[in-house]
């Protein structure tokens, strides 16, 4: 269970508030549920990141913002949130139906010599500091809607791939956040020929590449860089020994155009690099639809 109140607009505070408030901001009495996931778009070289949640903050568009704090506070493992799987902040939580204009999620991350939140690399396990996010959270500007008597499912992909940096000694997460409808979302998966997988990759055993997602049509792909065309998503390419394959899983995706294409070269998203991608292709994927693209 978690407790619920509903805060002025003004108080930005650390969402470390328990107990129920008082009542609603709408003139409506007419509520909604509505259901949050995480999922994440995986980082190389790391085992785990785990990120420790405390509660979750939500703006109406025309009353006070309402924070839902947990009774205990939600350890999740955002790597294992991959090939379309995710984890659960809210189940059910009813609300006044209407428009929000933003999700802020309450982490306990910082540098304080604890372990709440935090990365392991090698078998060694580093703090995770996300700046500021202890003190203001980390914040979605994405509007949203719940309808009156509706169920709203929604779902926060943390792109790891281009938050996580290695800055002074010091493991940073700086989230790149996207909040989807999750019936409004598709997935598209594939397989890598194990012949790419060998031509591309030194160590196919150790790391056998990824496959990076675009949004439109015929994009040139590019590294990540902090420049346009920056990949939307992206998927680990795994090798199953029940099925004898390198596959892959690009989940959480919003109807439309996109393109593909799959390189074995490590990208580190604070430097220009030059990548070596095989194989580009356009896929056009409709809400709640499967797409297969092979490589």
């Amino acid at each position: 269970m978690s407790a619920i109140k509903y805060l002025p607009l003004l108080a930005v505070l650390p969402l470390a508030v328990t107990g129920c408030g008082g009542g609603s901001s709408s003139s409506s009495s007419e509520k909604g549920s509505f259901s949050l996931s995480v999922t994440d778009a995986p980082v190389d070289d790391a085992e785990n990141v785990v990120v420790e949640f405390t509660g979750v903050e939500l703006k109406p568009a025309d009353g006070e913002s309402i924070t839902i704090t947990f009774d205990t506070p939600k350890t999740i493992d955002l790597l294992a949130q991959q090939n379309g799987s995710s984890a659960e902040l809210l189940s059910d939580q009813s609300l006044e139906a209407g428009n929000y204009n933003w999700i802020r999620l309450a982490v306990n991350a910082e540098e304080d010599n604890v372990m709440d939140s935090y990365i392991q690399i090698g078998g060694t396990q580093y703090e995770l500091d996300i700046p500021s996010g202890s003190q203001s959270g980390l914040k979605l500007n994405s509007g949203f809607t719940i309808t009156a008597s509706g169920n709203a499912n929604y779902t926060i992909d943390f792109d790891l791939r281009k938050s996580v940096v290695l800055a002074n000694g010091d493991y940073k997460l700086r989230p790149s956040l996207r909040l989807v409808d999750d019936t409004e979302v598709g997935t598209i998966s594939g397989e890598v020929d194990a012949n790419v997988i060998a031509a591309q990759c030194a160590d196919a055993n150790t790391y056998s590449g990824v496959v990076y997602v675009f949004s439109g049509a015929g994009v040139t792909p590019d590294d990540l860089d902090g420049t346009d065309p920056e990949p939307l998503s992206s998927a680990s390419v795994n090798f199953s020994e029940e099925g004898g394959v390198y596959s892959y899983t690009a989940a959480f995706l919003e109807a439309g155009d996109y393109t593909l294409s799959y390189t074995c070269d490590a990208d580190d998203s604070e430097v220009d690099e030059v990548l070596t991608f095989n194989g580009t292709s356009d896929v056009t994927l409709a809400a709640g639809a499967t797409e297969t693209l092979n490589f």
